[in-house]
């Protein structure tokens, strides 16, 4: 019951939505463009997350030894284990939306796009991009004039912009 799409833009914007039956996270959705630093202000601080179960499972089979509360969101329960707890109410799906930046830079140059996803991570996401470029028709490359460049991510960005970001 997952799925991830691309639609024609005027930049890049997502739209993401995730339903977790651990109640601490539950059901989250964020709309967002991805333009005048709205990665650095609003996704990139957010942590990757997981139940106390699965960190105690990892461990156990070798996997994620450096995985702690320290730097990941752990639920247990409705419970947030990191101290400090949330950095915002929907670090969740913001963390989901950060993984599918990542996955999106893969294309190799900026998207022009509208990405929703709905459960979607980075196998579908994979497999999204896979099918954009398997057909030329499906796409096109473009010499960006101003206005596009400055709706991309990272446009308007000043160093003092990254000063305050936690971790």
């Amino acid at each position: 019951d997952a799925w991830a799409k691309l639609e024609p833009d005027t930049g890049l914007s997502m739209n993401f939505e995730i339903d977790f039956d651990e109640p601490g996270i539950g059901r989250q959705s964020r709309s967002m463009p991805l333009a005048n630093g709205a990665f650095v202000h609003d996704l990139c601080a957010a942590r990757t997350f997981c139940c106390k179960s699965d960190v105690e499972t990892m461990h156990r089979n070798g996997l994620a030894l450096g995985g702690s509360v320290e730097n990941a969101i752990v639920f247990d329960d409705g419970a947030v284990l990191s101290p400090g707890g949330l950095r915002h109410d929907d670090e969740p799906v913001r963390h989901k939306m950060l993984d599918a930046v990542g996955d999106l830079a893969l294309a190799g140059s900026p998207l022009i796009a509208k990405y929703s996803g709905y459960k979607a991570g980075h196998t579908l996401t994979n497999m999204l991009l896979a099918e954009l470029f398997s057909d030329p028709r499906n796409y096109r490359v473009l010499e960006c004039d101003a206005a596009q460049l400055a709706a991309l991510p990272g446009a308007g960005l000043k160093t003092g912009d990254l000063e305050d970001l936690p971790g």
